[in-house]
């Protein structure tokens, strides 16, 4: 398939820490949209952590996480299969895409279903670094600050739908650039 006639799917997640041995997926958030950037579809997930006992604590205070608001979770299976149907096909694009597709790439091994995403990955902290590298004003390429360069708002930081429109909204920036 033409990959400039496939969809995209701007992604984040949160996760109970940085080790994918260890450490589990507790949030999705993502966009799907047109390759011209229409929005299709958002949708955030809960999913409920199997083994929190291992978590990092600094990791579920940036993420926000509280019993309370994980109480209807999902589980990880139920959120791998919804994944799968509704960005089949579509280039992952995220903020640091390689720590996303890690953790995506163990659960849906976990899961035992398969990644229908298009194999083609896109990072905005890259094309940042590409676009922006020698502006003096940037101090490095991390969410927070590619969204203060950009005076784009990320009310919820750390939560993953927010994050993923974050994503979004610098990746439409930085492609004006």
């Amino acid at each position: 398939m033409n990959m400039k006639k496939q969809n995209l799917v701007f992604l984040d997640l949160e996760t109970t820490g940085l080790d994918l041995t260890k450490h589990e997926i507790i949030e999705v958030g993502f966009i799907v949209t047109t390759p011209r950037l229409k929005v299709i579809e958002e949708l955030e997930m809960k999913i409920k952590p199997e083994r929190i006992q291992d978590a990092d604590p600094v990791s579920l205070k940036i993420s926000h996480y509280n019993e309370d608001d994980w109480r209807d979770s999902i589980s990880l299976k139920e959120a791998i299969k919804i994944i799968s149907e509704k960005t089949k096909d579509c280039i992952l694009i995220g903020q640091n895409v390689a720590f996303d597709s890690g953790f995506l790439d163990v659960a849906f091994s976990k899961m035992g279903i398969q990644n229908s995403m298009n194999y083609h990955k896109l990072d905005t902290i890259s094309i940042a670094w590409t676009k922006l590298h020698k502006n003096r004003k940037v101090k490095s390429f991390s969410l927070r600050e590619m969204c203060l360069y950009f005076g784009i708002k990320n009310e919820k930081a750390h939560t993953a739908l927010s994050d993923a429109r974050a994503t979004f909204e610098v990746y439409k920036k930085l492609m004006k650039l």
